[in-house]
């Protein structure tokens, strides 16, 4: 992972930027780890404290997520909306309730289509 910085923003907002761009682009994966704090504060030539920041609001918005003693890892973009897994939750619930796929996909056409 490579973060040029430019000094337009505050370090913080560009490490936060970039990181979510590489998700959101693919680069980053789910579940992929990103380098500790302590890492990328050394490659950035920054305090660690900054990187802190970053990675401590990124995690606020479900960009990222830290394990401790593990790392701190990327979230998908498409699982960060709070709407799909809310949709993804209760389509769930149905299916375990007995609705069927073909049950699903009529009733998601006929909400969509009026």
């Amino acid at each position: 992972m490579e973060i040029h910085l430019t000094g337009k923003k505050s370090i913080y907002e560009e490490i936060m930027e970039t990181v979510e761009r590489y998700i959101d682009l693919g680069v980053l994966k789910d579940g992929e780890r990103l380098p500790s704090v302590r890492t990328l504060a050394m490659r950035l030539g920054v305090n660690p404290n900054t990187v802190a920041r970053a990675y401590y609001e990124l995690e606020d918005k479900n960009v990222i997520r830290s394990i401790p003693k593990k790392g701190v890892f990327a979230c998908a973009a498409d699982k960060r909306s709070p709407v799909k897994e809310e949709a993804r939750s209760r389509l769930i619930m149905l299916r375990d309730a007995g609705l069927t796929r073909e049950e699903a996909l009529a009733l998601v056409g006929e909400v969509y289509d009026g």
